[in-house]
């Protein structure tokens, strides 16, 4: 991969790592330093990575950076909890987005992921498979699993208003 092919792979995936990376953390500094992260790992590795799998490397690489910050988040402590703001909803109508949002919350960080990677980014099973380390039949089980998970809670109008 030369200088030039990197340049293109920011140019080319960097929204959508970002928007993969917040979905995931739902944190915006988490969310830009994994990315970050994640393309420095490409630069290092640009000698042995081939330009038609660079899509698929970053995601992989920010994958399992986002697995590694949240397994070191879930054994920090926390004493200061912040009102969590993003729940507040404007006037009686729900908001589409807010509404979503906490229905992905809802899942475990795998099924998220998947969802993610599925429905929000477009990869194939295939893909998917290859960027977390499953396998195909793992990831479309995981997938229909976390599919009506978010069936069940979104058809109840209690969670939905």
């Amino acid at each position: 991969m030369t200088a030039e092919d990197y340049n293109d792979c920011v140019k080319l995936y960097a929204d959508g790592l970002y928007r993969f990376m917040l979905k995931s953390t739902r944190q915006v500094e988490d969310a830009r330093d994994l990315v970050q992260s994640s393309y420095e790992k490409l630069w290092e590795h640009r000698a042995k990575v081939q330009v038609v799998k660079s899509k698929s490397y970053l995601f992989t690489i920010a994958y399992h950076k986002m697995i590694d910050q949240n397994r070191k988040n879930s054994r920090m402590e926390y004493r200061d909890h912040l009102p969590d703001q993003l729940q507040a909803v404007s006037g009686n109508s729900p908001n589409l987005k807010e509404v979503l949002e906490k229905a992905l919350n809802r899942l475990n960080e795998r099924q998220r992921s998947l969802v993610l990677l599925k429905d929000y980014e477009g990869y194939s099973y295939e893909e998917i498979a290859e960027i977390t380390g499953l396998n195909a039949t793992q990831v479309k089980v995981t997938l229909h699993r976390a599919r009506l998970q978010l069936k069940e809670w979104l058809v109840s109008v209690e969670n939905v208003l």
